[in-house]
């Protein structure tokens, strides 16, 4: 694997070289139970052609039984298609092996594709008004340790699924709205799983306005994002919610506050902060993201 992340690497940079541009990105994201840095770059190899390469770092601050001490390590390898009705957006991500060093916990890894496609349904430059319609369908594998009712703990791999319908709609320039509603499926079936130790984070599969690292087993999320912009200085305020419900979790709420703006001339921001909490206002959970962005 670290031989083919290597021709990958070398691909993209020599590719890299005759972009026409480059995105680099930077990120971290802070909470009471984990760090993560996410760091990437994206090309512009055509008028309609980006293609980049994603790493996360995640670690787990406090190691309850069913954590990780190690950190978790993810690779990512996007590519977005702009076509003049339709949007593709394909993301093959791996995660490295996380070695169990507790007996009887399984070693964990998982692999998978995320994929979008963005129609537009409306498209009035004269008034400034904007529709989208998007699909998403992901899946994964994974492999972890899995926990019954019963009692009984074995290790396991699952297939999973993920399927996303929703809509954005962009009012003169100025205004933005967002649902969306995702759905999991799990072929190998999860009914009598307690709780499952895995290092796949839902949110490579879906969207789910939250900043969390969510590896719980999604049943299904609800979304919804207002967005007030500012075109000419490049400025944004958005405040975003979800609801979700889990087989391995309660549900819980999410509410979500951020600001992207213009630093300086090809630099920009973005932060944002979250609040999760479960429906019961249990295992409450404040995070904190930043995201740095320039332009060559």
């Amino acid at each position: 694997m670290k031989k083919v992340l290597f021709i990958l690497l070398s691909v993209f940079t020599l590719s890299a070289a005759n972009a026409r541009t480059v995105d680099v990105t930077a990120a971290y994201t802070g909470a009471s139970h984990f760090d993560q840095v996410e760091a990437g770059a994206t090309v512009a190899l055509s008028l309609n052609a980006l293609a980049g390469v994603e790493a996360k770092y995640v670690k787990d601050k406090h190691v309850e039984p069913e954590g990780f001490k190690n950190p978790i390590y993810s690779v990512y390898l996007p590519v977005h298609l702009d076509f003049e009705l339709l949007q593709i957006n394909l993301t093959p991500f791996y995660y490295f092996k996380n070695k169990s060093e507790d007996n009887p916990y399984q070693d964990a890894s998982a692999f998978g594709l995320k994929t979008l496609f963005v129609m537009n349904l409306q498209d009035d430059t004269v008034n400034d008004l904007y529709t989208n319609a998007f699909i998403g369908a992901s899946f994964a594998r994974q492999k972890g340790t899995a926990f019954f009712n019963e009692g009984d703990v074995s290790d396991q791999y699952y297939s999973q699924a993920a399927y996303t319908l929703g809509f954005y709609k962009d009012f003169f320039r100025t205004f933005g709205f967002q649902a969306s509603a995702t759905a999991f499926h799990y072929p190998d079936g999860v009914s009598d799983v307690a709780g499952f130790r895995g290092v796949l984070n839902q949110q490579d599969l879906a969207e789910a306005q939250t900043l969390d690292v969510t590896r719980d087993l999604g049943k299904y999320t609800l979304n919804a994002r207002l967005t007030r912009m500012w075109p000419d200085n490049g400025s944004t305020i958005y405040l975003g919610y979800a609801f979700g419900e889990y087989h391995t979790a309660d549900p819980q709420h999410s509410f979500m506050v951020g600001n992207s703006f213009v630093l300086a001339q090809r630099i920009s921001v973005d932060m944002a902060y979250n609040h999760v909490r479960t429906v019961h206002n249990e295992n409450k959970r404040d995070i904190f993201y930043v995201r740095l962005g320039m332009s060559f």
